[in-house]
C-alpha cells in the first residue's frame, strides 16, 4: 500500500502569524479575539497559551483567569489570508497543493518516487525549511504522511507543534491505538455517544469493529467509509455542492439594541448576497437568528422563489425581522443564512421581477465594491453598521480578498 498523501496543518495559525509579525509576542501566551471585549471568546491561542488550558472557544474572562499575563490581540483576518497565500505559494515550490482544506490545512498528493518514505520525509523537511526562510520561522506546521487523506490528516495531530509523522501500512492499526476516540476525524460528540452505546470506547475497539457494524452505527455508507479509511484504503466521495452562504457577527456593546442589530444583519445579508452571486448561485430560502444576552435565542426563516437580487432578499429580511421578539431582550449576536442554492444557469427569473434591471443594478454595485472595497456602495438600511461585521474567516471558507476586502485603498 503506497503513501499517497502529505497533509500540512499550520499550528495555532492566527496566533503564530501575530507572533511572526510582532517580536514582542514571541514565546509568550497569545489569544486572538474577534473584538476587544471580555464578553467574547478566543478564536485562536498560541502554544504558550495552550499550556495554561486556553484553547479555541475559551471565554476571554476565563482566559484571563487561567493566564493573567495573556496577550489579547484583535483578529486581523485580511493579514491571515495574505499569509495563507504566501504559505500556499511556498509549499508549491516543494510539491503541488492538491486541495486547500481550510485557512490552515492543505493536502498534497504523492506521486511516483515521492511515495518512497524517505523521499516523502525529505519533501516535508523542505516544506518546513522553505516556510521558515521565506515566510517566517515562527509559523510552524505539523505534517502527516499516509496511505490516504484520512490517515495523513490523523498523522498531523499525533505530534504538535512542528511535528512530522508518517503512517505506513505495517504501522496499522496499532499506531492509532494511543489516540482518543474523539481524535479520529469524523467522530464528533454525537457520534462518540453512539459508539459508546454500541460498546466502542477506544480506537482499538473502533478498528476491530466489522464493516457492517460501523454501517449500522453511522446509519449508512459513511460507516463503511470509516472502516476503509482506518485500513488505509482510498475512499472516493461524490463531488460536493455548496448548500449555504451566510455570515454572523457578535455585536459590540454600542450596537446591542434592536435597530442597530437590524442594521448589522442587513449588512451581513448584503455581503452574503454578493458572495452568492460571485459563486454563481441563486437562493431559495433565508434564515435569520439573534442570540440575546442570557440564554434566549430567536430564529425565523422563509422559502421563496429563487433569486440573486439583493433588493428582493432585503425585502424578505424585513418581513422576517417583523417577527422580532417584543420582549426587551438585549441582542448579543446576529446571523443570516441564505440556502436552498441552485446554480444561476438553472434559475428561472420570477414572472413579476424585472430581471434585467435588477441584474444591471447588482452588477454595477458588485463592480464598485470589487474595485474600491466592500460597502463602497451599499443599501441604506445598513448605513449605521457600515464599519461593523468586517471580513471573517470561516472554518472551511476563505474569503476572496478580490470581493470581500473592506480595506481597499483608492
Amino acid at each position: 500500500m503506497p503513501l499517497r498523501n502529505l497533509y500540512v496543518d499550520f499550528n495555532s495559525y492566527f496566533a503564530s502569524v501575530e507572533q511572526q509579525l510582532n517580536p514582542n509576542l514571541r514565546n509568550k501566551p497569545v489569544g486572538v479575539v474577534p473584538v476587544m471585549t471580555d464578553r467574547t471568546c478566543c478564536i485562536a491561542a498560541s502554544y504558550e497559551a495552550k499550556k495554561f488550558g486556553i484553547k479555541t472557544g475559551t471565554p476571554v474572562s476565563e482566559a484571563k483567569r487561567l493566564c493573567p499575563s495573556i496577550n489579547l490581540i484583535e483578529a486581523r483576518h485580511k493579514v491571515y489570508i495574505e499569509y495563507h497565500h504566501k504559505l500556499i505559494n511556498t509549499i508549491e515550490t516543494c510539491i503541488h497543493v492538491d486541495q486547500i482544506m481550510s485557512i490552515d490545512e492543505v493536502v498534497c498528493s504523492l506521486m511516483g518516487k515521492e511515495q518512497n518514505p524517505k523521499t516523502a520525509m525529505d519533501i516535508s523537511l523542505k516544506i518546513k525549511n522553505e516556510i521558515a526562510s521565506k515566510v517566517g520561522e515562527y509559523i510552524k506546521c505539523s505534517i502527516g504522511i499516509g496511505p490516504n487523506r484520512f490517515l495523513s490528516k490523523t498523522a498531523t495531530d499525533m505530534k504538535k507543534p512542528d511535528g512530522l509523522t508518517i503512517i505506513e501500512e505495517h504501522d496499522l492499526p496499532g499506531i492509532l491505538y494511543s489516540l482518543k476516540i474523539n481524535d479520529i476525524v469524523g467522530v464528533g460528540r454525537g457520534m462518540e455517544v453512539r459508539l459508546r452505546k454500541n460498546g466502542i470506547y477506544t480506537v482499538e475497539q473502533l478498528c476491530g469493529a466489522s464493516k457492517s457494524k460501523l454501517h449500522e452505527i453511522w446509519g449508512g455508507i459513511e460507516g463503511e467509509r470509516m472502516y476503509s479509511q482506518l485500513r488505509g484504503e482510498v475512499v472516493k466521495r461524490p463531488p460536493t455542492h455548496r448548500t449555504v452562504v451566510g455570515h454572523s457577527h457578535v455585536l459590540p456593546p454600542e450596537q446591542r439594541n434592536r435597530d442597530e442589530a437590524f442594521a448589522v444583519i442587513n449588512r451581513l445579508l448584503q455581503k452574503a448576497a454578493m458572495r452568492m452571486r460571485y459563486l454563481g448561485y441563486a437562493s431559495g430560502a433565508m434564515s435569520i437568528s439573534v442570540r440575546f444576552l442570557g440564554s434566549q435565542k430567536w430564529k425565523n426563516e422563509m422559502t421563496f422563489n429563487h433569486t440573486q437580487n439583493t433588493i428582493s432578499l432585503l425585502n424578505i429580511l424585513k418581513r422576517l425581522w417583523d417577527g422580532y421578539p417584543k420582549e426587551n431582550f438585549t441582542p448579543l449576536a446576529v446571523g443570516v443564512t441564505i440556502y436552498k442554492l441552485i446554480e444561476e444557469r438553472y434559475n428561472t427569473p420570477h414572472l413579476f421581477e424585472d430581471y434585467d434591471k435588477a441584474k444591471s443594478l447588482t452588477t454595477a454595485i458588485d463592480k464598485l465594491n470589487k474595485k474600491y472595497g466592500f460597502a463602497s456602495a451599499y443599501y441604506a438600511p445598513s448605513h449605521t453598521a457600515i464599519k461593523s461585521a468586517p471580513m471573517r474567516i470561516a472554518f472551511t471558507q476563505i474569503p476572496d480578498l478580490d470581493i470581500e476586502d473592506d480595506e481597499k485603498k483608492f
